[in-house]
Parts: C-alpha cells; structure tokens; sequence
C-alpha cells in the first residue's frame, strides 16, 4: 500500500473528499517553492502534486507554462525536484507527493536511474501527461514494479471505448479532466462533472479526482461533492506569479482545502 492508497483509506473511513494541490517545483524559486510545499499539509492538503519544469508543457495553459519558465530559469531540474522532495520528507513522512510532468526528462535520465532516484526521494506516485497506455512498458509497469502509482488522465473525450484501456494499469486514483482544452482555460462545472465520473466509477473501484478549472472554494466543494476529491493548479500558481507572500498563498490554499473537504 502506497501513501497515497493509505489516504484514500484515511479519508474514505473518516467520510471526507480529497484536496490535491499543483505546484511547480522551484517557482518562483528553489527556497521559496519548497517553504510553499512545506506548509500544504498544514493548509488541508491531502496530496501535494509537484510539477517537473519542462520546456514543452503541451497540456498546460500559459499560467503553468510561465511557472516552468520561472523556474526552469531560476536553475530549477529534475535532480532539485527530487532534492525538493527529499527534503520535504525529512519533516513529513505521510503526506504523498504525485510528480506530474513530461517523458522527455524522464527519458533522458534514463527509466530505471529515474524510477530508482524517485522511490527513494520519497515520492509516491507519477502523472506523465504524454505518454499514453500504449507506451505502458515505458515507464508504467515498471513504476508499479517500482513501488510507485502511475495515474492516468481521463477527459471528456475518453469514449466508452477508450476507457477501459487507460484504466488498465493505472493506480492511485483517475485523474478526470474536467474540461476540454488546457490548463487555467475555462471553469469546471459540476453538472457536466458528475454523469463522467459516475460513467468512469462504473469501470473501476479506484478514486476519481476532477481537475482543471478549478479556482474558489465554492467550485472545489461543487466539484468534490460529485467525486472523490478536487485538484487545483494554475489558480495557486497564479498566486505563486503574483508573488503574494507564502503565508498568504497558503490561506488561499486552506480556502479551497476548506471548500473541497465540504464536498
């Protein structure tokens, strides 16, 4: 059982939904990033997803795509990602860390080097947006072999057809992207939410946590009411690039935490 099942278990025994937070991994910069990942848990984060600066974040809206522009120039890699998450586990042993990026760094650090550094960095599970399942003996199966959940997106366009093949070996839980398009585009609405998750928990017993255009605490509460949970990305980093300071990013953060908890 990974961190991440034993949330799950955690919140479904305590009947609470689930709040991940998205941020960018050294934005705006390595110290401030980390003191940032350091206090989600205290704002009611439940899983904290760490995004791995890329320099072609296709799936990602201009507010993401700038936050790996930061950071990326502010020296940030895939190594001070895993130091990033080393060093949030020397305070925090339960919180799960999801990294969420691309293939390309991944391969160019080799699978295995990758898969080896990430487990014991303390890092429990991977997004990889652009590799889809039939790439699964990549780097999916053998992350599950590695101890590690490998999460799959499901959108609005994943048809009953499709479905059941990027369920196949995903674990942790199913990312559903709630609207078509990228990141920060549009705002997710609850009535279109709920037919496509109760259409992907008729496939699988895994969590379905909703994403993408979510930015108050009334649309994380409309949002998880429907799911098992809601994630937020480009809003906190949109406070991140407006270079609020980290307490009052983190109040921001509680806010949502607070709204997708009374979900």
């Amino acid at each position: 059982m990974t961190r991440i099942d034993a949330k799950f278990a955690e919140l479904q025994a305590a009947g609470r939904k689930a709040f991940v937070a998205y941020v960018m991994a050294g934005d705006p910069d390595y110290d401030t990033s980390l003191q940032i990942v350091k206090g989600l848990p205290g704002a009611g984060v439940d899983i904290i997803e760490l995004g791995i600066p890329f320099t072609d974040p296709m799936a990602d809206g201009p507010t993401i795509q700038l936050a790996g522009q930061r950071a990326l120039e502010g020296g940030q890699t895939l190594e001070k990602t895993l130091a990033m998450a080393r060093a949030f586990r020397e305070t925090d042993d339960t919180t799960p860390i999801v990294m969420m990026g691309y293939y390309n760094p991944i391969y160019n650090r080799g699978v295995d080097t990758f898969l080896a550094d990430t487990k014991a960095a303390g890092v429990d599970g991977l997004i990889v947006v652009d590799l889809p399942p039939e790439e699964d003996d990549e780097l999916c199966i053998p992350a599950q072999k590695a101890g590690l959940n490998f999460i799959r997106l499901a959108t609005p366009t994943t048809d009953d057809k499709r479905l059941p093949r990027v369920l196949q070996n995903t674990s942790g839980f199913v990312y559903y992207v709630s609207i078509t398009g990228i990141t920060g585009a549009a705002e997710a609405q609850a009535t279109d939410v709920a037919p496509e998750v109760a259409r992907i928990k008729g496939q699988t017993d895994l969590p379905v946590i909703v994403g993408f255009g979510i930015k108050t605490p009334e649309t994380a509460q409309a949002i998880a009411s429907v799911a098992d949970g809601a994630v937020v990305g480009s809003a906190i980093v949109k406070q991140i690039e407006e270079g609020r300071p980290v307490p009052e990013i983190l109040d921001y953060v509680a806010g949502l935490a607070a709204g997708a908890h009374r979900g």
